[in-house]
């Protein structure tokens, strides 16, 4: 059986814990506690020596950053398909940049607006609260245009779409409401609510925030 060494708060180990659950894949989580240092520890940097999280354990692969996992994912158990169809080359670079986009600005600056948050109100900066949410706010805006038209980012559900949720799911405490005046936006993330897989993944957010 399959290994995923992850953190659960972790935004890139939910967006991997999605594409399992999608595929139908049973597997075993090892919890690795950041909070802990538990990633610095000799074994867990023979998995990845940059010791992140999310890593996957696949018999003799071990295979880690939750991009290179989804890829590795969809090769090895393709069906059902997270990229669209062999063949549509501009989609699957279109779901391809989308995710980049989910990783490299979407939940980094939602995240940081988490961290500036999750500080005692006293150590707060307004400000800087302020300027995250409207960086936040203008990337939705740009997502409602990439919807226009379509269900998906990508024609069909894939990893552009699975990059997203799990920031996405946090935003409304954040003081963020990610479908507000932008009808795409609000129509997409209603479907993908109705999806068993960020359905889980719902609760595992709520318990979550909880604590910040």
């Amino acid at each position: 059986m399959m290994k995923l060494y992850d953190f659960l708060p972790c935004p890139f180990g939910q967006k991997i814990r999605v594409v399992l659950a999608e595929k139908g894949l049973s597997y075993e989580l090892v919890e690795v506690d950041l909070t802990q240092g538990e990633q610095r520890r000799p074994d867990f940097l023979r998995l990845n020596p940059f010791g992140r999280v999310p890593v996957l354990v696949d018999e003799d692969t071990t295979v880690y950053d939750s991009t290179i996992i989804a890829e590795y994912l969809e090769d090895e158990y393709p069906e059902p398909p997270l990229l669209p169809v062999v063949g549509a080359s501009a989609l699957r670079a279109r779901a391809r940049l989308w995710e980049d986009f989910a990783d490299t600005s979407f939940t980094l600056q939602v995240g940081q607006l988490m961290a500036e948050i999750s500080k005692a109100e006293a150590e707060r900066d307004p400000a800087r609260i302020q300027r995250l949410q409207q960086s936040v706010e203008r990337m939705l805006t740009f997502l409602n245009n990439g919807l226009q038209g379509q269900e998906f980012l990508a024609a069909q559900f894939s990893v552009a779409d699975i990059g997203f949720i799990p920031r996405l799911l946090v935003l409304p405490e954040l003081g963020v409401e990610p479908g507000l005046n932008r009808s795409n936006v609000d129509a997409w993330i209603k479907r993908m609510l109705e999806r068993p897989s960020i359905q889980n993944l719902q609760g595992v957010s709520a318990q979550f925030l909880a604590g910040i």
